[in-house]
């Protein structure tokens, strides 16, 4: 029905007309002084004036200022009911921890401010145009909270809360380039799994298998009611929402053991007071983020993301954060590297072997509990200092010993019955369940510049006895993740095929995620027998045979968007030395050699069906270009300045501008 002009208006209310054209003010007077009259900004002095006006307390006005700032979504009721809905559980509770961090600042005489800018959710936009926003929003929103830090000139620190794909990774990069603040990092928690059902993660993919008959309309609509079982927090599997929660705590930024808190909870909140104590304690010291962000603190990063076994994406996001920091960027060798050495600790959703939740992860000591097996094998630098001003080795000194330590143990035994040396493992337990490093780079005449494969988590059934993965099969290429999933669920796909999608990069969609694909082969019986290739990328709960990111992409040439159906493609990936190449060799009829298979894609033109998304926004594009010119995602898909400025002013001379 459509509203009357009547109806939209309403009739009149009592008091409704009751309007008052003058106000008394707030009482009291500011705490000026002659000094500040004559030479403070005007901006300072009216912003004493906006700050009484908001109803702070004139005599309170003379505390040091901090900024709070967060990426909550939606409204709450004070008893936690909607409002009006975020865009995801990750950011609906975090508001709590902004008020927790902001009571304890003003009780130590600060004056605590608060700003907002809320994230998309990932999960939300799978499948979708929203897609096309994701990763572009990070850098955006990074621009954003830099833009609120300097707009309070006043502002002696800053507390960043935030939780999931790329609401957290945007805030380290803006902190991290708060070169001489002192700033901190709460992590926003994950939520709990239901006490019967299906976690986040495979959740998502009800309608694959619905599709395959592997499920009643029933069962979907009952497990998908109660997947995320609390209202708050980054998801319960170690994509990546929890994989930057760790992140953030491993390289400093974070007080200890504060990722992978369960959201609303007691502990959880008390990480925010924990952080309002910090970061008046750095400014009082003098500790700024240059001297917490340290090529130590992102090689510390780096490892403990590969003990974790964490999300592909956080190979855009680190990369990032040093550049923001302006520190060197680590490149793929870096990552090779560390891939190599580390070992995998954590037995975790989605790797497994065993899949534990990540609320388990944070009661068998999270962060720190890992570090103490990493400091053992000697791979950390514990000279690095943390955001609780002393050095990570003490950090690690105190964890051990710590009563926190033991009583979260023990409470992983009491509640569910699981003992957290097989939650979190020491190198040698790991190594004797069959723990695998990582990562992967496989590179081949597919991916010159190579690819990203999470290869520990490739199911170990399809492995040889060596731990090496091969399959040699048929192309079936897409130029739309929409056809492709159409045929998965329509039976277009079948056990033994190679998917390609391509034309889905920066340039074709802003390197949208992919996880609709990715989940819909993990869940289907016949999935774990069907590779992908792709040049967009994964979530960070993404499993299987997936090979992303691969180099350079379709759209700006890659010899991936050369291939056609029917395809010869040779894939090998050694999951314990950690190599891989992905080729083309002809066809089934006439192989040929990977050099051989490399002269015919050079000679080809592209897919005639491959073009950027119609639907891709001029911001993504934008954004895809000038993360290109700077360096790429291999880069962390960053806006160098430097670089963009030096092309536009050869773009200039080129064009006699």
């Amino acid at each position: 029905m459509t509203e009357s002009l009547h109806g939209i208006m309403g009739a009149s209310q009592d008091g409704l007309y009751e309007i008052r054209t003058k106000a008394p003010g707030p009482a009291g007077s500011l705490p000026l002084t002659r000094d500040m009259l004559l030479n403070a900004p005007s901006g300072e002095l009216f912003g004493l004036s906006q700050n009484v006006g908001m109803g702070w307390s004139p005599e309170r006005l003379g505390g040091k200022q901090y900024l709070i700032l967060s990426t909550q979504g939606g409204i709450r009721r004070e008893d936690g009911t909607p409002v009006a809905l975020g865009y995801h559980t990750g950011h609906w509770e975090v508001g709590l921890l902004m008020q927790a961090a902001a009571l304890e600042l003003s009780s130590r005489g600060g004056v605590p401010f608060a700003g907002f800018v809320s994230d998309p959710c990932d999960g939300r936009s799978q499948g979708t145009d929203g897609m096309f926003d994701s990763l572009p929003y990070r850098n955006d929103a990074a621009i954003v909270f830099r833009r609120l830090i300097r707009s309070l000139p006043t502002r002696k620190g800053v507390i960043g809360v935030a939780t999931c794909d790329k609401g957290l990774p945007a805030m380290m990069v803006a902190l991290a380039a708060m070169h001489e603040l002192p700033c901190i990092i709460v992590p926003g928690g994950v939520t709990l799994p239901p006490e019967q059902g299906e976690d986040a993660g495979k959740i998502q993919t009800i309608g694959a298998r619905y599709a395959s008959g592997e499920m009643t309309l029933e069962e979907a609509a009952d497990l998908g009611c109660r997947a995320c079982a609390t209202p708050g927090g980054g998801c319960q599997f170690l994509g990546t929402a929890a994989t930057a929660q760790v992140v953030a705590e491993a390289m400093g930024m974070a007080v200890p053991h504060s990722a992978l808190a369960p959201s609303g909870q007691p502990m959880w909140e008390e990480v925010a007071r924990q952080s309002a104590r910090a970061v008046t304690a750095m400014e009082a010291r003098g500790l700024r983020m240059k001297d917490i962000i340290t090529d130590g603190a992102i090689r510390n990063a780096m490892v403990v993301h590969a003990a974790f076994g964490g999300s592909t994406n956080l190979l855009l996001h680190i990369p990032a954060i040093a550049h923001a920091a302006g520190l060197r960027v680590p490149d793929v060798q870096d990552w090779t590297e560390v891939n190599r050495r580390v070992p995998r600790l954590v037995s975790v959703l989605p790797n497994g072997p065993e899949y534990h939740p990540t609320v388990r992860v944070f009661l068998a000591g999270g962060v720190p509990e890992v570090m103490l097996h990493l400091r053992s094998l000697g791979l950390l630098d514990e000279t690095v200092l943390t955001v609780t001003g002393e050095t990570l080795g003490t950090v690690l000194d105190w964890w051990e010993a710590s009563e926190r330590r033991q009583k979260v143990r023990e409470l992983l035994v009491q509640l569910d019955g699981v003992d957290p040396d097989d939650v979190i493992m020491s190198p040698e337990k790991a190594k004797s369940r069959g723990l695998t490093s990582t990562v992967t780079f496989p590179t081949g005449n597919i991916a010159p510049e190579g690819a990203v494969i999470k290869s520990t988590s490739i199911d170990r059934s399809v492995l040889d006895s060596e731990g090496v993965y091969r399959h040699r099969g048929k192309a079936k290429v897409f130029t739309t993740e929409r056809t492709a999933i159409a045929a998965i669920k329509t039976g277009g796909i079948q056990a033994g095929d190679i998917m390609v999608l391509i034309g889905r990069g920066p340039s074709g969609t802003g390197m949208e995620e992919t996880y609709q694909l990715t989940s819909a082969l993990k869940h289907l019986s016949f999935g774990k027998y069907v590779s992908l290739i792709t040049d967009a990328r994964f979530s960070g709960v993404s499993t299987g045979a997936c090979f992303g990111h691969v180099g350079p992409e379709a759209l700006a040439g890659g010899p991936i968007g050369k291939l056609r159906d029917g395809d010869l493609i040779d894939i090998v990936v050694d999951t314990h030395k950690l190599e891989g190449t992905v080729h083309y060799i002809g066809s089934e009829d006439q192989p040929v050699s990977p050099e051989a298979g490399a002269e015919i894609l050079a000679a080809r033109e592209p897919h005639p069906d491959m073009k950027p998304d119609p639907k891709l926004p001029d911001d993504t594009k934008l954004w895809a270009a000038l993360q290109s010119v700077s360096g790429g995602t291999w880069k962390g898909s960053v806006y160098d300045v430097e670089r963009i400025t030096a092309a536009l002013e050869a773009g200039k001379k080129a064009l006699g501008w």
